[in-house]
């Protein structure tokens, strides 16, 4: 019952983070592509802040299992994905550099929203100063706890994409920078890709890759915010 209460939670704590996460992963990539010249996302209405448009099922039934599981175990990679937007790069301009602009963009919108739960967390300490102290506590708040989730949600979610495993972004930003035939024969890997992931997952190797340089980074911010990460 006890590990039942800390899952409900640690989902609920990690929510909000997650879906916007999600959501403006995929709409950055969707909104550089279009910047590009690509209208693809526009056409498709995946320019939006609804979550519902690019809410994947699996991947939510996958947020869920990591996030219990690492309720049970004490810890653990929260892992999770959305639809991804449908890019179509015969629109681009310039096709190496728009794919890496377009690639990088759902990390890059992770790392500002990693900062902006940072800024949000000083701010909610600034304004709880005072008489409403006790209630903003950095050790009890709900508000607090669920900015700290989101500086290392939207960090995982950015180095996790960032991994060279097709179809991951990185691997686009890869595929760009090798002749032709090369970027064929290494894209091919794409059919595998999310199953050597959740086996990278399942057996803790992700984790191990994934968790130091989140911890790091979200120490780093956390401490330019000048709070505590835990």
């Amino acid at each position: 019952m006890d590990n039942l209460s800390q899952a409900i939670k640690l989902i609920a704590v990690c929510f909000v983070p997650i879906l916007l996460g999600a959501v403006f992963h995929e709409l950055a990539h969707g909104w550089v592509a279009c910047q590009r010249g690509d209208p693809t996302a526009r056409r498709l209405g995946r320019l939006s802040l609804n979550p519902l448009v690019h809410l994947d099922f699996l991947g939510s039934l996958v947020f869920i299992v990591t996030t219990l599981a690492g309720s049970v175990s004490g810890g653990g990679f929260i892992f999770g994905w959305a639809k991804p937007v449908p890019i179509n790069p015969r629109y681009f301009r310039n096709f190496r550099l728009s794919m890496i602009l377009v690639s990088l963009a759902g990390a890059a919108a992770n790392l500002l929203l990693a900062l902006s739960f940072a800024a949000f967390a000083r701010l909610a300490l600034f304004f709880a100063e005072g008489r409403h102290a006790p209630f903003f506590s950095l050790n009890n708040t709900f508000v607090l706890n669920m900015c700290v989730a989101g500086v290392l949600i939207n960090l995982n979610l950015a180095f996790l994409n960032l991994l060279p495993i097709p179809p991951l972004d990185g691997s686009r930003v890869v595929a760009c920078l090798l002749p032709p035939p090369m970027a064929s024969a290494y894209f091919k890997l794409g059919n595998f890709g999310m199953l050597i992931v959740l086996v990278l997952l399942a057996t803790g190797l992700l984790s191990k890759v994934i968790i130091p340089m989140t911890v790091y980074s979200a120490g780093v911010i956390m401490d330019i915010a000048g709070l505590p990460l835990y």
